[in-house]
């Protein structure tokens, strides 16, 4: 009992510190997350030339001469996407680079490809039927939801009810009531998405089943609440 009224004791006086030119407020923050299914996917895939001989087990790097050129390498990777169900216009070439292998040895040229598609079995089906010789990475790189701006909304909405539920149950212990709302800000991190690495998809075999398949944003609203009186 004696720690509850000096808790309720420090908040008052907590409260207390507030009451200035502005007159007696409360300050607190409100956190919401919001989960979002996407509806827009974009698959990468990273493509570079590669030589036969790395494959065979048995030849070391100083023999490697038979290289695979990177446009053999697309139109199989083509091949698969279109088998896939994807259409071309789906499908942008990104970046184009090269690689220096070894002292003396050949460039190895490096393409990377942005597919767009609406659900991830088609990713499935994608990496189910690529060789991956030639295949540096794949992955799973931004994902969007048409409907964006109204969950941006939401999470906001979200926030505030959370500041407002925060601040009337540490007004009430305090003995006090809420009055009018004296500001609002967003937080910095507001609308921010987590971090892509929790989407990626890997030529180590991984499947998307195993991934990350949702939008989460965190929104945080810092909010000044005006206190009305003293109960």
């Amino acid at each position: 009992m004696r720690r509850l009224l000096f808790i309720a004791a420090m908040m008052l006086l907590s409260l207390q510190a507030f009451a200035g030119d502005e007159g007696r407020y409360i300050e607190v923050s409100g956190t919401a997350e919001v989960e979002i299914v996407p509806d827009e996917i974009h698959y990468i895939i990273e493509m570079k030339e590669y030589f036969e001989e790395e494959f065979d087990g048995k030849s070391k790097p100083e023999d490697f001469a038979t290289k695979v050129p990177l446009d053999v390498i697309e139109q199989q990777v083509r091949r698969v996407i279109k088998d896939a169900g994807v259409p071309a216009d789906a499908v942008r070439t990104e970046e184009i680079g090269n690689t220096w292998r070894e002292r003396g040895m050949d460039f190895l040229v490096s393409k990377r490809l942005d597919i767009t598609l609406s659900d991830f079995e088609t990713i499935e089906r994608i990496r189910k039927g690529l060789d991956t010789r030639g295949i540096n990475a794949m992955y799973i790189g931004e994902l969007k939801n048409k409907n964006m701006a109204e969950w941006h909304e939401k999470g906001r909405t979200e926030a505030l009810k959370a500041a407002r539920n925060k601040a009337e149950y540490m007004a009430s212990a305090a003995g006090c009531r809420l009055g009018r709302v004296m500001r609002i800000v967003e937080g910095s991190g507001a609308g921010m998405p987590m971090p892509l690495t929790q989407t990626n998809v890997m030529a180590s075999g991984a499947s998307p089943a195993d991934t990350y398949r949702t939008i989460k944003k965190t929104y945080t609203v810092l909010v000044r609440y005006e206190l009305a009186d003293w109960l």
